[in-house]
């Protein structure tokens, strides 16, 4: 069967197993040493980060914002995930190794700063995620924002009787000149992720599990899939997730973004 496979024409590969899982597979392959080292780097910055707090952050929602050298954006993505009509919640910062700017005084927010830059936005949202105790956890990059009610319909989903263990909301997708691209809602078909990436962790909030951390491959723009494509389509194999069609993320299609390339539509 293996070798029927591998001889097969591409198209068919594509349809069995989906292109974005055939080019995961040899990114696991080819990128393997990376994250080794890198997983070496967050378990280490994890526990010096973990000295400097009183206590690991602890709400019914953890909210993760990694950042990197956008000062600006990154206060008003603090502001709205403060603004949140969810108050049982911690906000977890973590600067990917450029220093942190005055952040708004509030007993919910915290914020860390990694020694040195490591340019792999799984990692420096993995540190979040270890460093905070929750039952669920929300991600918000630090140039994008949340609409006030985004945890609230979230949290309403996940926790109704029978609820999923993710929800993911429509992204209200924006330019960097303020107007309005499209909004982007896609209910969750896990054979059909398996072809395409369609979901955002801005709009995630998901059940805290043992399956809840990012890949630790150095993906530079040109590796596909995604962090976030990565996350989810293996949180989804023994974890049920569930689309919500209201726009509650304001999402800056950016192309400037330290982390990924949009110079393709």
């Amino acid at each position: 069967m293996i070798r029927r496979l591998v001889r097969a024409p591409r198209r068919l590969l594509g349809s069995v197993f989906g292109w974005l899982v055939l080019y995961e597979a040899r990114n696991k392959v080819l990128l393997a040493p990376s994250a080794l080292r890198l997983r070496r780097i967050e378990d280490a910055e994890t526990r010096r980060l973990a000295g400097t707090l009183p206590g690991p952050p602890t709400a019914l929602v953890a909210t993760v914002v990694p950042t990197h050298r956008r000062p600006e954006a990154l206060l008003a993505a603090v502001r709205s995930a403060l603004a949140q009509t969810v108050r049982d919640q911690v906000v977890m910062v973590v600067d990917d190794g450029a220093g942190l700017p005055e952040l708004p005084d509030d007993p919910r927010l915290f914020a860390v700063s990694l020694a040195r830059n490591t340019g792999t936005a799984g990692v420096v949202r993995n540190v979040g995620i270890r460093l905070t105790r929750s039952r669920y956890v929300a991600f918000l990059d630090d140039d994008n924002l949340w609409e006030p009610d985004h945890l609230a319909l979230a949290l309403e989903a996940l926790q109704a009787p029978g609820g999923p263990d993710a929800v993911y909301t429509a992204l209200r997708r924006m330019l960097p000149d303020g107007s309005e691209r499209d909004v982007l809602s896609v209910p969750f078909d896990r054979r059909r992720a398996a072809r395409e990436s369609f979901l955002d962790t801005n709009a995630l909030v998901a059940r805290r599990t043992r399956s809840l951390h990012f890949s630790r491959l150095r993906r530079t723009p040109e590796v596909l899939p995604r962090e976030d494509w990565e996350l989810v389509h293996r949180y989804s194999r023994r974890h049920t997730v569930r689309h919500l069609p209201q726009p509650t993320v304001r999402y800056l299609v950016n192309p400037e973004s330290f982390y990924s390339d949009w110079t393709t539509p």
